[in-house]
This record gives structure tokens, C-alpha cells and sequence, in this order.
């Protein structure tokens, strides 16, 4: 096995031009602060990146050349670089240039073509992107020195690398292949905040009656409530989603190349009108609410709570600025609902609490919305699977 400093190619010296005027106020920055960054060398990849990575108030990442099969999950933690930890976990190196499939229950390691330099105001924050999300794909970011997925501290300066555990369906990825995104969020130096720019739910109620966060009242504690829909979608009755056991590969590069029957069990309610989600599998549902993320704001969906169940719903939390906004107006898409059972059956029904939204200020409006000319699959959704099934 190659030794921990040949696993990996060595980021281009690049000159870091001076450090480019952002807005001087605490909050997420927008897709023309992210342009800044990307022109400061703060932001910057191999091969360069591409505008069509920038996206409202977030950045896609691009799988890398090779892909690591490992042993486990794991973090390098304050004292140690991911290569430092990468070779004793490894158990084989694949070739991802001519695409290759990542086996379901396995997990992964890949370095990523972007790479960062922060200033000392400027950390970030990953997650899955939707589509990712909605095919059961785990994905979380990894950074040197850190002791958190999906987090980079302030002034972070070096490589970041995917872990990818796909769950339900095999993966077919390739070098380029966008599996997550990055958020890059603005503190002024004097705010000791972890997160300075969370609207309290004061002001989100105050959002709400000014701009709609979702129809009619909002229930917000902690941000805001979603609740789950067990509405029948008409004429077949269906109310979600459940990954088949044992399908077949499916590319990640493929958009609308396969039939929905072949993964996906549709799932009807009994008579009883409720749903047992049996444990360890994996559903698409929707909420009930049609939510709205006002232009000035972002929104992400919440981690896992034990205190209202013992499931999952979500691993793509991302809301952009304009999402559920149609032709100026709001709100008009549905929050779809990743859900995974956890260790024992548990009971849903109509219209009960299963996750949250929490909202954060952008430091200024994107000059593009959600939406709007950017190729987004999922504005004014209902229940919907990934754009990867073709659509009836």
C-alpha cells in the first residue's frame, strides 16, 4: 500500500490574491460572495471550478480522481491530518476517471478537487445535495485537524474529502461526480457565536406574518415545525416511498435514466390510515406544509431529535434562498422527507411533527434565486423522488 504522503496528489501552488471585499455584516454568504472567494484563492479546485457549481447560497464539490475503500468511518481529530489516519484504514484504491461503482454497505473515502484557504472570519458547513440524499447515499464532508463531519473552522486551510456510504442503492460515481455542497458562513470577529446569524423563533414569527414560511399558521419552536403528510396522491393512492431491497446500480450522472418500479415500492396506506415504518429501511415522504426560504434567507433542515421518535428524516438538509417561491409568490414546494427507521417499527400519522427547519440570515441577496434559470429539479415539488427516475 502506498505510504500516507503518496496517497494523494499535491495541491497546486497558487497565489492567494488580496483577500476580496465581502458585505460587513455576520450571516451566510451568498452565490457573488462565493464568486469573491473563488477569485481570492480561498476557494479553489483542480481542475478550476466551474460556474455551474455555484449555486444560490452554496457550493457543489467534485469527486476526485480515486476513491478509497475503508475499513470504517472516521474522524482525524485536533492532532492529525485525514492522510495521516487514511492508510492504516484502507483497503483498496479505485480508478474513478473511467466511473465505478460504489458498493451499497460500504464505505468510502474520496478526496475532493476543491480545496480551501480561509480567512479567519470564514468557516463552512456541508451537507448532502438532494439528489444525493433522496437515493439514500450517506455523505459527509472531511477536514484535516477537524474533530466534526461536515464542519470546517474558521481561517481552515487545506484539503476536504467525501466519506460516501451509499445505503440502499449500489452507486456508479466518476471523477466530477457532485455528491455535496458547501456553505460558507461570515462571523465579524468580534461575535463568539457558534451560530450568529440563527433567526430565533421571535423573528421567525415575525417572518412568517410578513413573507409566509408556509401556509396558514406556522407551528415554530426551535425553528419550524414540519409535519408529515399521509394525504393519498391521487389516481393510485400512494403516500410515499420505500427503496427495494436488492436493485440494480444506479449512475449518479444519469439523470431521468430509470424506471421508478424497478427501485422504489410505492407505499398505501391500510385502512387504519397509518404507517409503520419498519426499522432500517428507507422512505420518501412529504411534509404537509408548503414551506418558503424568502430570498434574504436559508434554511436547513434540523439533525435528528430522539425526543419526538426514534427515526431519521433527512440526510440533503439544504434550503436555498427562492426555494417554494413560483413566479414571485409563496410558498409552493413541499419539504421531501428522507426517513429511515432507526432500531424498532415506529408508528406515523397524518399531519405529526417529524422534523424542523431552522433559518439563517444571508449576508445579501444572491443575484440568482432558487429556480430561477439555474436548472433546479425541485422547485415547486410535492412528493418526488430523485431526478434520476424518469417522471410519469
Amino acid at each position: 500500500m502506498s505510504q500516507p504522503d503518496q496517497l494523494f496528489e499535491e495541491l497546486p501552488e497558487r497565489p492567494t490574491p488580496g483577500a476580496q471585499a465581502l458585505p460587513r455584516r455576520t450571516g451566510v454568504l451568498p452565490s457573488q460572495a462565493i464568486r469573491s472567494l473563488i477569485a481570492a484563492g480561498e476557494v479553489a479546485g483542480v481542475p478550476e471550478i466551474e460556474e455551474a457549481q455555484i449555486q444560490p447560497a452554496s457550493l457543489d464539490l467534485r469527486l476526485g480522481k480515486k476513491a478509497y475503500r475503508i475499513r470504517a468511518s472516521f474522524l482525524p481529530g485536533r492532532s492529525a491530518t485525514v492522510r495521516d489516519k487514511l492508510s492504516a484504514l484502507t483497503f483498496h484504491e479505485i480508478d474513478l476517471t473511467k466511473g465505478a461503482v460504489l458498493e451499497a454497505g460500504c464505505v468510502y473515502l474520496v478526496p475532493l478537487q476543491e480545496h480551501l484557504k480561509l480567512r479567519g472570519t470564514i468557516a463552512a458547513i456541508a451537507n448532502p445535495k438532494s439528489s444525493t440524499g433522496r437515493l439514500d447515499v450517506f455523505t459527509r464532508l472531511i477536514a484535516d485537524y477537524q474533530e466534526s463531519f461536515d464542519r470546517v473552522e474558521e481561517g481552515y486551510q487545506g484539503p476536504l474529502f467525501a466519506e460516501i456510504c451509499p445505503r440502499s442503492f449500489s452507486i456508479k460515481v466518476h471523477t466530477g461526480t457532485r455528491l455535496n455542497q458547501i456553505r460558507f458562513r461570515r462571523r465579524v470577529s468580534q461575535q463568539a457565536d457558534e451560530a450568529p446569524s440563527r433567526i430565533g423563533d421571535k423573528s421567525l414569527r415575525t417572518i412568517h406574518t410578513d413573507l409566509g414560511l408556509v401556509e396558514g399558521e406556522a407551528a415554530i419552536r426551535d425553528g419550524l415545525n414540519l409535519r408529515i403528510s399521509l394525504a393519498p396522491v391521487e389516481p393510485a393512492g400512494i403516500v410515499g416511498y420505500r427503496a427495494r431491497r436488492y436493485a440494480g446500480v444506479i449512475d449518479m450522472d444519469n439523470v431521468g435514466g430509470y424506471d421508478v418500479n424497478q427501485y422504489w415500492e410505492a407505499v398505501c396506506l391500510g385502512s387504519d390510515q397509518r404507517l409503520v415504518l419498519d426499522p432500517q429501511e428507507f422512505y420518501i415522504l412529504a411534509s404537509k406544509e408548503s414551506v418558503a426560504v424568502p430570498p434574504e434567507f436559508v434554511a436547513e433542515m434540523a439533525p435528528f431529535d430522539p425526543m419526538i421518535g426514534e427515526y431519521r428524516v433527512h440526510y440533503a438538509g439544504f434550503f436555498d434562498p427562492g426555494f417554494g417561491y413560483v413566479a414571485g409568490k409563496a410558498p409552493g414546494a413541499k419539504a421531501v422527507l428522507e426517513v429511515r427507521s432507526l432500531d424498532i417499527p415506529f408508528i406515523v400519522e397524518d399531519g405529526q411533527i417529524v422534523g424542523r427547519l431552522v433559518y439563517d440570515r444571508l449576508t445579501e441577496v444572491p443575484d440568482t434565486l432558487y429556480g430561477q434559470g439555474i436548472g433546479s429539479h425541485y422547485q415547486a415539488q410535492g412528493l418526488k423522488l430523485s431526478k434520476h427516475f424518469r417522471q410519469s
